[in-house]
């Protein structure tokens, strides 16, 4: 989700969903250790629970990485052992590492030991010409060795050579019984299941098999509304109504007033709202409004107002 979620994302997010965790876009560890960015650990007190993710490879760094999210208050602390970019596997991070099991193995034992938070994995059920019957469970088997006791599998291989990261999120099928099968295997692990899931009855259907949690990354984002209004009530069983998809825009303007007084650009909030209305009256205006007017000079709330008053009409007519 790198470029996705990011702390806009987030707070915007949250606002439909008390429960769900949300995980940060990867943030390498050279990065933060090398390169002094520690600015990209920043995140509002309003987004727990909320993960840090972080890519590399070398333990010692890592751990370092992972004691400065500690340090910053997130909840988890989360390895990825799923991206297939090019520009990771050149940094030896990734889905490359599901090749080397021990050094992810290594990876993590120093990270737990330098976290007093959980440090989880996510991973694919394996990359090019291996077997996921054979190395998923082996690498399951080494980093629950190493302390992790939480994993999430992306259910899918990943090629590293000639697909790019977008054909490696859809080209590649999807193996959802073998993921249950892990859990089956691995019954102490609390293992979250990744890939092509799209709405909350997928995600219960998930549950349903014995899994114990699910992972929505881009129907999340794309149809924000159809996924997360309801999931505190039908995921995690608290009794509350949820909120409308207008409800959340206008919740919106504080953290959007916020960010264009600190120098801020509305394109960087409004970006991640453009699914709002995804499939209702309106979204068509919206998303128009939004896109064209957002990224304007000195564009301010006025350009949400404009957005939200063809969503408002339609509601209005609905409600008559």
């Amino acid at each position: 989700m790198m470029d996705w979620t990011d702390r806009h994302c987030r707070a915007f997010h949250r606002l439909m969903s008390s429960q769900a965790l949300l995980y940060t876009e990867m943030v390498t560890a050279p990065a933060l250790v090398r390169g002094g960015a520690r600015h990209l650990l920043a995140f509002g007190a309003g987004e727990h629970p909320v993960a840090l993710q972080l890519g590399g490879s070398d333990p010692a760094e890592l751990a370092q990485a992972a004691r400065m999210a500690v340090d910053e208050g997130y909840d988890e602390v989360n390895l990825n052992v799923g991206c297939p970019s090019d520009r990771v596997q050149s940094g030896c991070f990734g889905a490359v590492l599901m090749e080397r099991p021990a050094l992810v193995g290594d990876c993590v034992a120093a990270m737990i030991a330098a976290s007093r938070v959980p440090v989880t994995v996510k991973c694919r059920i394996g990359v090019d010409d291996q077997i996921p019957e054979e190395v998923l469970p082996n690498f399951l088997q080494v980093i629950r060795a190493a302390g992790v006791t939480r994993v999430t599998i992306h259910a899918r291989k990943a090629w590293l050579q000639g697909l790019s990261p977008k054909d490696n999120r859809e080209i590649p099928p999807l193996d959802y019984p073998l993921v249950q099968a892990m859990k089956r295997e691995f019954p102490d692990l609390h293992i979250s299941i990744n890939g092509g899931i799209a709405t909350l009855d997928q995600a219960e259907e998930q549950l349903a098999a014995g899994l114990d949690g699910v992972m929505i990354g881009r129907a999340a984002y794309n149809q924000p509304a159809e996924v997360l209004l309801d999931v505190d009530r039908r995921i995690f069983g608290i009794d509350v109504a949820p909120k409308t998809a207008l409800q959340v825009a206008e919740e919106m303007r504080p953290h959007i007033a916020r960010h264009l007084a600190a120098g801020g650009r509305l394109h960087d909030v409004t970006r991640h709202m453009l699914g709002l209305f995804s499939g209702r009256p309106g979204a068509r205006a919206w998303r128009r409004i939004l896109s064209e007017g957002a990224v304007r000079p000195g564009a301010g709330v006025e350009v949400l107002e404009a957005a939200l008053d063809p969503v408002r009409r339609t509601w209005d007519e609905a409600a008559a």
